[in-house]
């Protein structure tokens, strides 16, 4: 009997080892594309440098990736499904922004585990601030978050039991939500603390200005007095 194999009676076999071995080599690469951007850019990184530092083949890269910009992107996409995924479990009691904004600033709060499984939480700020200034990564992360916009609002009017297309207000909202997230990470890309703090606190404070911003008047008493 080829023990090796063996497992005790009642116990599940070990699963997912090959699975993992290839998760290890997907983070390694991935991890290895970030590292090389940072240093020395996005454009001047090519995908033979890339495989060069984990010692594997371009096939391989391929079979993890669509190429440099899939990389680039790859944990933008797990913060987005974090957050994304926040929305959706947040009380039905809270009315649409809040529930946004709720949502964002827990999803800083954790997004840190679900980031540091992948690649380290430095590197992936980094990167943050790497699409901020490589147009053709901001570009298509601009398309994504319209993609995403659009998902968030199909959540927000489902959970207020609206029709997405017959009623504007889950689209504009969401609308508001996203510029005003746009906006905060270019200012943190442009600041000098790359922190996850540093982001969250920019994003609170202005978050925090939406409701007045929209609702009061901006004039002072006596601006037009004479």
């Amino acid at each position: 009997m080829n023990t090796a194999r063996t497992t005790a009676a009642g116990a599940a076999p070990q699963p997912g080892l090959r699975e993992r071995k290839k998760q290890r080599t997907r983070d390694a690469l991935l991890r290895a594309a970030l590292e090389l951007f940072a240093i020395q850019g996005y454009e001047r990184t090519t995908v033979d440098e890339i495989v060069e530092a984990v010692d594997v083949s371009q096939r391989t890269f391929f079979r993890y990736f669509a190429g440099k910009e899939d990389a680039a992107l790859f944990s933008q996409r797990i913060a987005e499904s974090h957050y994304l995924a926040a929305v959706r479990e947040r009380p039905p009691h809270e009315a649409p922004l809040e529930a946004m904004r709720r949502a964002v600033l827990e999803s800083w709060d954790t997004i840190g585990e679900a980031i540091e499984a992948v690649v380290p939480i430095e590197l992936h700020m980094q990167t943050f601030r790497l699409i901020e200034s490589t147009p053709t990564l901001l570009a298509a992360h601009l398309r994504r978050s319209e993609e995403l916009e659009e998902e968030i609002a199909r959540v927000i009017a489902e959970r207020e039991g609206l029709d997405v297309d017959a009623d504007p207000r889950p689209r504009v909202a969401v609308a508001v939500f996203g510029a005003v997230m746009r906006v905060t990470g270019r200012l943190w890309g442009a600041g000098e603390d790359s922190s996850v703090a540093a982001i969250r606190a920019l994003t609170a404070s202005y978050l925090d200005h939406v409701g007045p911003a929209l609702a009061e008047n901006w004039r002072t008493e006596n601006r037009y007095t004479e």
